[in-house]
Order: C-alpha cells, then sequence, then structure tokens
C-alpha cells in the first residue's frame, strides 16, 4: 500500500506541474517546489508505514486518489 501511496504522491506532482505549466502561469521554481512537497510527503508516508500504521497509508492514499488525482485527470481528458 505504501508503494500505492508514493505513486499517488508522484503523480500528483507530475499532473500539477504539467497543469500549472500548461495555464501559461509562469511561476519560478516550479518543479524545485512541487519537488520538494512531494519528498516531504512520501518521508511522511514511509513513516506511517514503518510505524505499521498501514490502515492509514491506505486511507490517505484512497483520499489523495479522490481529491487531486481524478480531478486533474478529468482536466486533463475533457479540456
Amino acid at each position: 500500500m505504501v508503494l500505492a501511496f508514493f505513486a499517488a504522491q508522484i503523480l500528483d506532482g507530475m499532473f500539477t506541474y504539467v497543469g500549472v505549466i500548461s495555464s501559461a502561469v509562469a511561476v519560478a521554481g516550479l518543479g524545485a517546489g512541487l519537488t520538494g512537497v512531494k519528498a516531504v510527503a512520501i518521508g511522511f508516508g514511509m513513516l506511517l508505514h514503518l510505524r505499521r500504521l498501514h490502515t492509514l497509508v491506505a486511507l490517505l492514499t484512497a483520499i489523495y486518489v479522490a481529491i487531486a488525482i481524478l480531478p486533474w485527470t478529468a482536466i486533463f481528458l475533457f479540456h
């Protein structure tokens, strides 16, 4: 489950980067900032995994897919 959490974080970072860049908004340091934020999120996810809080990691993954990955996917598919 922790790998799904990592994948959700990485996909959201990539989708956010592509979404912001394609909207013609120039933001200095966007790539580095997203990478840093996603690295911290992955680190906390790993900490939860190592503390054997697998149900929480699964719940966070499901929530993240629902509120971050699916909306970006819909935007990319229908826009």
